[in-house]
């Protein structure tokens, strides 16, 4: 199951990051039931905030939404993130996220 939450102001969803891979894409899910975590591989170092861009970056563009509709919530300086998404809801996350989940 995708780690997707409604709440009042969009959703919300649990990442887990691997920086400084070769390329940036989701390479499945991290932990099981309600510790589960979407797994993102970042080319993007952790180095000055530019894999917490990476991630606001690669989730924008995968969701359609513009940056500023993306926020980390919470873990800014760890691998365990959690982002909010303004203006979608956890099944239009979850459909977004489904192709790259079956891979």
């Amino acid at each position: 199951m995708i780690p997707v939450r409604d709440t009042a102001a969009g959703a919300t969803l649990a990442i887990r990051v691997q920086p400084g891979a070769k390329k940036t894409a989701i390479t499945g899910i991290y932990g099981e039931g309600e510790a589960a975590a979407v797994k993102l591989s970042l080319s993007a170092p952790p180095i000055d905030g530019r894999a917490n861009e990476a991630v606001i970056d690669f989730f924008a563009e995968l969701l359609g939404v513009p940056k500023r509709r993306v926020c980390i919530l919470f873990g800014e300086t760890s691998r365990s993130k959690v982002i909010q998404v303004t203006g979608r809801t956890s099944r239009q996350i979850a459909t977004s996220l489904q192709p790259s989940l079956a891979r």
